[in-house]
């Protein structure tokens, strides 16, 4: 006969049972219905892709764009965001098809400062602000963060970044902040925050200025590959059965007697033919991605149309990887016209940066 005591904790037992059931019924995968799959399921129900080598050719992909059928949706723009599109999009079982005037990731999203930030920025603002939707953006960035670095382990990693301490009230003011940086992130947090010491501050980056420096302090962020990762998103989205063609631009709106949108007409800039005015694609919806040259792709729809776009421009210097010897960033933020600069290690080089300011926008970037 079981103890007094195993007999009190049956009900208990049975009660987190239950609990666990109830919450693996309530959060478990759904499977998604796929109108066209191009897919399978392994035994656990997790979707498997085809292999890399069934990758569409540009041409095949050419050749369903011209082949009249009609998608769900159209994204205008082979970005980060447009290629995100994509790729969620056909994953939730729809028609896609992405289309990209350059290369994928030949704008904005090769031209980051590298780093997957849980924003710590945003986490001042949000405690001197008390400022609860920032809270909330820290603590989503921190999250997707983590997914970054879990799902594409080749392509991104964790950075140690030196805050230098120039007064002593520095000293626990940047600690408390880093220290409910990595509270918040909790599991899907990296390495802890430390502090250092001048000596040794001096040891990490011998560049620093000493005068005045009275120590460091240390904390994580994430790195990443943008442009690879944007070109991954793009290709992912194509093994799962969208429609991806890069160098062709859409040059009108096609719409119905009433004026509704109902699809794009594209020219592939790499035919032979110059004179060729493209051909429609039709979609039941047109997703615009185009990042600084939204207003641009609104105008076809509206030429009155006022712009929603104030484009900035900001720029990044490449320096000798002598800059950062350990590995390890810097982040300025105290810099003498106000703004916080970043300089940090990047394939054997040292990337800094970076400006921010209103602009025109224009094609291409620029020295």
């Amino acid at each position: 006969m079981p103890p007094p005591f195993s007999r009190a904790l049956r009900p208990v037992a049975a009660l987190v049972a239950a609990s666990g059931l109830a919450a693996t019924l309530a959060f478990r995968r759904q499977d998604t219905p796929r109108r066209d799959p191009v897919s399978h399921r392994d035994a656990s129900g997790r979707i498997v892709p085809p292999s890399f080598p069934s990758l569409p050719s540009r041409a095949q992909q050419l050749a369903s764009l011209r082949s009249g059928r009609e998608y769900d949706i159209i994204v205008v723009g082979g970005g980060a965001t447009g290629s995100g599109i994509a790729l969620d999009a056909v994953t939730r079982g729809l028609r896609v098809a992405l289309v990209e005037g350059d290369d994928f990731s030949s704008g904005t999203s090769s031209k980051s400062t590298k780093l997957v930030h849980g924003g710590v920025r945003y986490l001042e603002k949000a405690v001197w602000n008390l400022d609860w939707a920032q809270l909330q953006l820290v603590m989503e960035a921190l999250r997707e963060r983590r997914a970054f670095l879990d799902i594409a382990p080749h392509l991104s990693g964790s950075l140690p970044i030196l805050l230098p301490l120039q007064r002593l009230w520095q000293a626990p003011y940047l600690w408390a902040g880093c220290k409910m940086y990595d509270l918040l992130a909790g599991s899907h947090g990296l390495e802890r925050s430390y502090m250092m010491g001048r000596t040794r501050a001096l040891e990490a980056c011998p560049l620093l200025r000493s005068e005045g420096l009275v120590g460091a302090l240390v904390y994580y962020d994430g790195q990443h590959n943008d442009s690879r990762m944007n070109v991954s998103l793009a290709l992912t989205a194509s093994l799962y059965g969208a429609t991806v063609v890069n160098h062709v631009e859409v040059v009108a709106l096609d719409k119905d007697e009433g004026g509704k949108i109902r699809g794009v007409r594209v020219r592939d800039l790499m035919a032979d033919d110059d004179g060729d005015d493209g051909f429609i694609v039709r979609g039941k919806g047109v997703v615009n991605a185009t990042g600084p040259f939204t207003d641009a792709v609104e105008r076809m729809d509206d030429a009155s149309r006022k712009p929603i776009v104030a484009p900035a421009s900001g720029a990044h210097v490449m320096l000798p990887g002598s800059l950062c010897p350990n590995g390890m960033g810097i982040l300025d933020a105290h810099s003498p016209d106000g703004r916080v600069v970043f300089v940090l290690p990047w394939q054997g080089k040292t990337v800094a940066g970076t400006t921010d300011n209103t602009c025109d926008v224009e094609l291409g970037a620029y020295a």
